[in-house]
């Protein structure tokens, strides 16, 4: 865990290499992933604007971090035009971001949720690896409960899914 729930936190991270998920837990046990960061990607941005974070952050793999201390981000925010930038479009791409998996999680079924995660992955990881158009297949380091509790179903239900996308040709799954 990076970040705790409900807890005051000092910095900002850049994944490097590896995925970190922002989780909620439920009082009941249950749990939500937010958002999964890969590598690339700022998080925790918002440490610049708010004291308390109400999600956990927590690696999903192997993961290589860069951090800052949020006060010298800002300082560096408002003194240089392209850290502002990348620090608001960080911001702006999480909110697309969340805004397209609400929609899912409203209106698409456990295959349309589960096919629109895997093509998001994708196009990420072309982007932060350079791999473009050529990246065919990448490492998914989250278990099945993990993916279950980031498409709002259960883990049963996952495997299910992932076997009807294995037998349609749709997706191939090692491991």
């Amino acid at each position: 865990t990076l970040i705790n729930a409900n807890t005051e936190h000092d910095y900002v991270y850049r994944v490097r290499e590896g995925w970190a998920g922002r989780i909620r837990r439920l009082d009941d046990g249950r749990a939500q992933f937010i958002l999964i960061f890969l590598p690339g990607d700022l998080f925790a941005v918002k440490s610049m604007f708010v004291t308390r974070h109400p999600d956990a952050v927590q690696t999903l793999s192997d993961a290589v971090l860069e951090q800052i201390d949020h006060r010298r981000l800002r300082d560096a925010y408002a003194g240089d035009a392209d850290v502002a930038l990348r620090c608001t479009w960080q911001i702006l791409e999480e909110e697309r971001r969340l805004h397209s998996w609400v929609t899912s999680l409203g209106q698409g079924d456990a295959e349309e949720r589960l096919a629109m995660l895997l093509v998001d992955f994708r196009g990420r990881l072309a982007i932060s690896s350079g791999a473009g158009d050529s990246l065919v297949e990448y490492d998914l380091p989250m278990t099945q409960e993990q993916l279950g509790d980031h498409l709002g179903i259960s883990n049963v239900h996952v495997n299910r899914v992932v076997k009807s996308f294995r037998e349609r040709g749709i997706a191939t799954v090692h491991s």
